[in-house]
This record gives C-alpha cells, structure tokens and sequence, in this order.
C-alpha cells in the first residue's frame, strides 16, 4: 500500500499543499513574515483567471443574450462586474481575494490592454473609408454635437456636484471638475460601439461607419481633455501637449503614409492566395508599435490599434487576418478587458436618497447629452428620422471606456468613491439601454424590409 510505505505525515503534507495553491512562495517580504509572489504564482493565477473569466462570460453573456436580448458584449461588460469587489466580492470574499490577488492584476491589466487594442485593429481593417466620405458632413455634426453639448451641460452641472461632500477632491478647481465630468459624459464606448455594430450586422452600412467615426472623434476628444486636466492637476503641460500632438501626428502618418508603405503585404497575400507567417509577423510587429506609440504619448493602445487598421491593405489580407486573429481576440483576450475594468468596481457607494438622487440627475443629464444631441445633429444634416434615432441610441453606450476613464479620474485623485460608483451605474445602464433602444427605433424596422440581415450567429453565441 502506497500510504503505508510513505513517511506518515506525507498525506497532510500534500493536503496542506492543494490548500495553498494560489498562496504566494517567494521569498519572504519585508515585513518578514508574508511571503511575496514568485514567478510561477502569477502564471498559475493568469491561467485560472483566464479560465473564470471566459466561462463566466460566456455564461453571462448566453443569459442575457437569452433573457435580455442583449448582444454578448454587454454580457461580457456584467461579468466584468460580477467578478469584481460588487459581486463575488461582497459575497464571497476570500475566494475573490484568492482568484484576483492585487499583485496579479498588473498582468491581467496587460493582457487587458493586449486584446481591447487588438480587437480594435481588426475593427478599423472593416473600416469603410467610401462610407465616411459619403457621410462625412454627418459624422463630423454628430461628433461636435456628441461632445459639445456634454460640455455644456457639465458647466450647468459641476457646480451642483462640487457642493456635495465626497464627489470630488477638495483641490479641484470648478473648471478642471468641468473638464472632467464633459468628458465622461462626451464618451462614447468605442470598443462596445464596435462589438454592438458588428453583432447588429451593422459593420459594412453607412449608418454603423457613421456611428463608429463619430464615436471615435468623440473618445478622442474626451481623452485628449482627460490629458488637459491631469496637467492642470498637477501632471504638468507636457502630458495634453504629448498627448494631443503625438496622437494628431500618428494618425496624419497612418493616413499618409503608412497605407503606402503596408500596401505590399496585401499583394503579398493576393498573390500566395493566404497569409504566411512572415506576413503575419509583419503585421502583428505594426500592431504592437502601433499601440505602444498611443499608450506612450497618453492616448490609449486601442486607438493605436484601430488608426493602423484603417491603414491596412484590404481584399483578401483582411480575410485571412480575421480568420487567425478574431476568434482568439474575441473569446480569450477582449473578456480580460472587461474583469479588470470590473475588478475596479464598486457599486454598493450610492447608499442614500439624495446619492441616488444626484446619481439620477447625472444619468439623466448623460443621456440627454449624447442620445437627444448626436440625434438632433444627425436630422439637422439630413438624416431620416429612422436613421438619427438609431445613430443617437448607439451613440449613448458608453460601456467599460467610461470606466477606463473614471478609473483614472480616482487614482489621481480628482473624483471620489461615491461620484466613481454613480458613473459606473451611467455606464452600465446607457450600455444596457443601447441595442434594445436601437433594435427598437432602427433594427426590427430595417431587418424587416431586408435593409439589414437577421442578427448574426455569433452575436448569440
């Protein structure tokens, strides 16, 4: 018998060891009693996190798919959350804290970065340029309205919030509080507005290019503003100047030039009839220098990504980039983006009437801002109703961008943890509100006459 031979304590032994598992073993830390985290701790927790992450997702996702109507994305934004301190960890503590350890999460914030940035890459390769001439005049209006007004009614609404204890750092002036709250509000979730459209079979029609154009100027500008404000907080002019001329530059030489100098990959594969890996190569080796050129400058890797696929040959290039790279990206990388905006999530904050009540006025004055103004824009520049109605309800959703964003409003400082949790509630309900607001006003008309197919099969998927 295997036990009797063993030396008697070997059974605890192993039974302490299982039990220990996700327990750090590195040398011990200067406190000297708690041990620090060796470098196998973390690849044994990434590999359990990443298994958690994507069945909940695609549990999630599949309920809400089912229950709500709602696209996969928006299932994978709650899971998000679910994972976090608002759910799993209000309830069951210790098995959060020993799946998502804090000194862990700097690799899943990479590997974040990594599949939110790559997806984008292949949403700006689906990039219809002829759409955006042709809408140009309109995207250009929805934009400016879509970040105009947001400011506008920051300036009637930071006032109000700077007198309620806790929203905001008691440094902040009432105009970098301005700043701040037009931009959350100006944002619009470019990533979920990209898995919204291409789940609504949206992606090759005039109205999703608009929307995603117009979305995409408006995060740009909002970032760029987030940048004016961590200078004037104390980061220093050379963090907006960076910022605002180095993502200006990247995106003038991706138009320019770079759609010249990566046109012979795309004979390459015309010519082989597939994409070898040297292409491949090539084109992930762009993508990489591509995000870390945004990330560096203070813009964000997704927009590094999603200018240089714009920039991409077309044809059958982009046939065989989607068939290596998008499964992957979609259902192993892009959930890590959603668990780590979650796991900075706190949703128990709003815990009086007069919170909800300021909650309310900001989700209110949001909603109006993005949904009312990109509306009234689009029929101004002669869209139909139909078509602003549907362009005003996508470009509501503001989805885990906005937490993004808050999340560094709250690291520097510049807002509290209750006006953090009520634009986290903004977030999740204008998200929430975006494909069955749109299905209802533009979708189930144009599915019916045949303008748009059904809904694809890896939206439910």
């Amino acid at each position: 018998m295997l036990l009797d031979i063993l030396p008697p304590d070997t059974w605890a032994k192993t039974v302490h060891e299982i039990q220990n598992v996700l327990s750090p073993h590195g040398p011990l830390g200067p406190d000297g009693v708690t041990h620090t985290y060796a470098p196998g701790d973390f690849s044994v927790h990434f590999f359990l996190q990443l298994a958690v992450i994507i069945v909940t997702c695609r549990v999630v996702g599949w309920l809400g798919q089912k229950f709500l109507g709602q696209p996969q994305v928006v299932g994978e934004m709650i899971a998000g959350v679910v994972l976090g301190p608002s759910l799993l960890g209000l309830f069951f503590p210790e098995i959060q804290g020993a799946l998502f350890p804090k000194e862990t999460r700097n690799v899943l914030y990479t590997g974040a970065q990594f599949g939110v940035g790559l997806y984008m890459f292949m949403v700006g390769t689906s990039f219809r340029g002829d759409h955006f001439k042709s809408k140009g005049k309109s995207a250009m209006a929805v934009s400016l309205a879509g970040i105009a007004t947001p400011f506008a009614l920051a300036i009637v609404i930071a006032p109000w919030l700077m007198k309620v204890p806790g929203l905001f750092s008691d440094k902040i002036t009432q105009p970098q509080a301005t700043l701040f709250m037009g931009a959350c509000i100006a944002l619009t979730a470019f990533p979920m507005l990209a898995r919204i459209i291409n789940e609504r079979g949206l992606s090759n029609s005039s109205l999703g290019t608009l929307s995603l154009t117009a979305g995409a100027f408006d995060d740009a500008a909002s970032w760029c503003v987030l940048a004016i404000v961590l200078a004037t907080f104390g980061a220093g002019p050379g963090v907006a100047v960076l910022a605002i001329g180095g993502g200006l530059a990247f995106a003038l030489f991706c138009i320019f030039i770079g759609r010249h100098l990566l046109a012979p990959l795309g004979k390459m594969v015309e010519a082989r009839g597939e994409m070898t890996y040297t292409v491949m190569a090539i084109t992930m080796i762009c993508f990489f220098i591509a995000a870390f050129v945004m990330d560096a400058v203070g813009i964000h890797a997704i927009f590094g990504g999603f200018i240089l696929g714009t920039a991409m040959p077309r044809g059958k290039f982009v046939e065989e980039l989607k068939k290596k790279v998008e499964p992957f990206a979609v259902i192993v990388l892009l959930p890590m983006f959603f668990t780590y905006s979650g796991l900075n999530t706190r949703l128990d904050m709003v815990n009086s009437a007069s919170m909800l009540m300021v909650a309310g006025a900001i989700l209110a004055a949001s909603v109006l801002a993005k949904f009312g103004a990109c509306y009234t824009a689009a029929r101004l520049t002669g869209e139909d109703n139909r078509t602003a109605l549907g362009i005003g309800a996508l470009m509501n959703s503001r989805g885990l961008m906005e937490l993004i964003i808050i999340n560094i409003g709250l690291q520097k400082g510049i807002i509290g943890l209750p006006l953090f949790a009520m634009l986290v509630m903004m977030a999740i309900i204008t998200t929430v509100m975006a494909s069955p607001l749109f299905e209802l006003v533009y979708g189930k008309k144009a599915r019916e006459t045949g303008e748009l197919g059904e809904v694809p099969d890896n939206a439910a998927a």
